[in-house]
């Protein structure tokens, strides 16, 4: 045990009043603190009354910061007092030290502050690894405890704020997000999509100058309630979107004009497939197959040379000339039951339609 000076009490508690350095332990495993309280009286939390009869002591072991690889452990002298309110209905009350340790916490509010650094960063179960890393035991749970302990940040309003939808649960349950646009930061979740959400959650911002989103009915009536004097203006993302619809609708209802001015290549007489590519990929990789082959290597190397499953190979190895893997969706003479009506789908596709469970 070593004497202190109050040099080195403004060295260990430099923002703490009324608190003593008695001793200071150091070993090879941990650093050991004495300390005790130094106010001549207390406040009692119920009445508020000021006492300065001692009742009795007890100890309690804080964990701080660790030092130097060291566990550092306060040894806290508490004394309980007498309230001296006969009427209060609490009889004794145990002095409490603001800024070192909270009541009944296992932790000083530097190393809570601390944990809750590494908690924000890393979140749960990567926190506390970090944690007991240098020297802090502490599960994954008590870590997501510290950070909803934390109040609620102050937010700035946005003066560009993105509303979008979000699922919680996908095709079933939806929410909304808003974004602040120029900071590309999530502000707030709300747990529906109604208007009347959006508007409450924007009439309490009068600061939004602008609200970019997408073409949904019901945040186009929320901005409108909620945020009055904000331009509407729709996001990146659905004007490509838009603009690309509105060219597909264009290119379809001129469709006709396109086949005038780029006639259909003639099909060739000998191929059975409307697509010629097709037809000479099957004659290509027919005839790397039976190539290889001839020149000793097996079905199995084959496949892993060309890249191709077994089935692959094998079709291809049994077929005798190309023309006799030539079938399935690709075949001219392959029939449909739409065959009847294909200058009707013809003419609705030429009109824009497109849509082929409207058609």
């Amino acid at each position: 045990m070593a004497e202190t000076s109050p040099r080195l009490e403004c060295l260990l508690l430099p923002s703490i009043a009324d608190v003593s350095v008695l001793s200071l332990d150091v070993s090879h495993e941990a650093i050991r603190i004495d300390l005790c309280g130094t106010a001549a009286g207390a406040a009692c939390p119920d009445c508020g009354s000021e006492s300065t009869r001692v009742r009795s002591s007890y100890l309690r072991f804080p964990a701080d910061v660790p030092s130097g690889g060291r566990l550092v452990v306060l040894r806290l002298r508490v004394r309980r007092f007498f309230c001296p309110e006969s009427s209060c209905a609490r009889r004794t009350f145990a002095e409490q030290l603001p800024g070192l340790a909270r009541r009944h916490s296992r932790w000083t509010e530097r190393l809570r502050s601390t944990l809750a650094a590494v908690g924000l960063a890393l979140a749960g179960r990567a926190g506390a690894r970090m944690a007991r890393a240098f020297g802090v035991p502490i599960s994954r749970s008590a870590v997501l405890r510290l950070l909803e302990a934390l109040p609620e940040p102050d937010v700035p309003t946005p003066r560009v704020v993105g509303v979008d939808e979000y699922a919680t649960r996908k095709g079933r349950v939806y929410g909304t997000v808003l974004v602040d646009v120029e900071s590309r930061r999530p502000v707030d979740l709300l747990p529906d999509r109604e208007a009347s959400s959006l508007a409450a959650w924007l009439a309490k911002r009068p600061g939004i100058e602008i609200v970019c989103r997408d073409r949904a009915p019901f945040f186009a009536e929320g901005a409108t309630a909620g945020a009055p004097q904000a331009t509407q203006v729709a996001d990146r993302w659905h004007l490509w979107h838009n603009l690309g619809e509105a060219a597909e609708r264009a290119v379809a209802r001129h469709r006709q004009c396109l086949r005038v001015l780029v006639p259909d290549p003639e099909e060739k007489a000998d191929s059975p497939w409307r697509s010629e590519r097709f037809a000479n990929r099957v004659r290509a990789r027919h005839a790397t197959v039976h190539a290889l082959l001839e020149a000793g290597h097996s079905r199995r190397s084959i496949g892993r040379q060309l890249q191709m499953t077994h089935r692959t190979v094998k079709s291809l190895a049994d077929a005798a000339k190309p023309e006799d893997l030539f079938r399935g969706q690709w075949q001219h003479n392959r029939t449909s039951v739409l065959d009847e009506y294909k200058p009707y789908l013809d003419e609705r596709w030429d009109e824009g339609c497109t849509n082929a469970w409207k058609l």
